[in-house]
């Protein structure tokens, strides 16, 4: 599979698999079958209860760890530099191994930080996060859902610079100032939800998705994925099946064209999950017992 080059030179296979849904949980063999696949890059977090699977997964696939590339996350209630350190123990555990190739904040504030001090808290758990570099336990550092002032506030501080930042992407919802800071910085911008969100998915049924599909005998599933690729994007496509996970990695022999990459940056906001880092904090808590 094709790379993407990050910032501290290391590499990463250009798609990734991601492992956001009900049906990873307790779900090995679905990871087991993307492996077999050829996905070698997998997304989780301590919120998506996935972790435990994605390890057993693995484990079980008789493909060496340093062959496997995991990307794993904390969430606002494990932010903090004491609570980052027992998220990340309790990450490790789950995925039964001994380091993280990427470890990420998830969210870029937590419900109760007003005015500036989600400012201190980020970087009060972007410290303790480069420590765990310096420990051996984390190899590479990221984020999740920040936008361009909070990247900011991360970039002035830090010592060791994000290589990620994991944001919603997609037509529809590209977030093109946003994907211009993290080139403009070297920070690889990184889609989740690459086709889309919403319980229509808008995005699927939209007309100019529909007229290119046709014009290069794709899905419209590989007509966003390939947009993002040519946007300089990594997309982390979840699948369940095994077609799906092959056609997601079949975007290699087909090249959107200037006008139409513009034509899709240009799209109606549409099948966007709804969430914004600054106005929406999730209700929704990490699982500290699900060990």
């Amino acid at each position: 599979m094709r790379e993407f080059i990050l910032n501290d030179g290391s590499k990463l296979p250009q798609i990734g698999f991601g492992t956001y849904n009900e049906e990873f949980k307790d779900n090995k063999e679905a990871i087991l079958t993307a492996i077999d696949c050829g996905y070698r890059f997998f997304d989780t977090a301590s919120l998506y209860e996935t972790e435990r699977s994605l390890g057993n997964a693995i484990k079980e696939s008789g493909v060496g760890r340093e062959n496997v590339i995991i990307e794993t996350k904390l969430w606002i209630d494990e932010m903090g530099a004491e609570n980052a350190w027992r998220a990340l123990d309790r990450s490790l555990y789950r995925l039964q191994t001994d380091y993280i190739d990427i470890y990420m904040m998830h969210w870029p504030r937590q419900t109760g930080a007003d005015g500036e001090d989600w400012k201190t808290l980020d970087t009060e758990t972007w410290k303790a996060m480069e420590e765990m570099v310096a420990a051996g336990k984390v190899k590479r550092l990221g984020l999740s859902n920040f936008l361009p002032h909070h990247l900011k506030n991360i970039l002035e501080a830090c010592s060791i610079k994000p290589v990620v930042d994991q944001l919603e992407l997609h037509p529809g919802y590209s977030q093109e100032a946003a994907v211009a800071y993290c080139h403009d910085h070297d920070v690889l911008p990184m889609a989740w939800s690459p086709l889309g969100r919403g319980r229509e998915n808008a995005t699927i049924g939209n007309a100019i998705l529909v007229r290119l599909a046709e014009k290069y005998g794709k899905s419209i599933q590989q007509i966003n994925l390939r947009f993002l690729l040519q946007k300089g994007i990594l997309p982390i496509p979840k699948a369940t099946s095994r077609s799906h996970m092959l056609s997601n990695l079949d975007v290699y022999d087909f090249e959107l064209t200037e006008d139409e990459i513009s034509l899709l940056s240009c799209m109606p906001q549409t099948a966007w999950l709804g969430e914004h880092p600054d106005f929406v904090i999730p209700d929704r808590k990490s699982n500290p017992g699900n060990v």
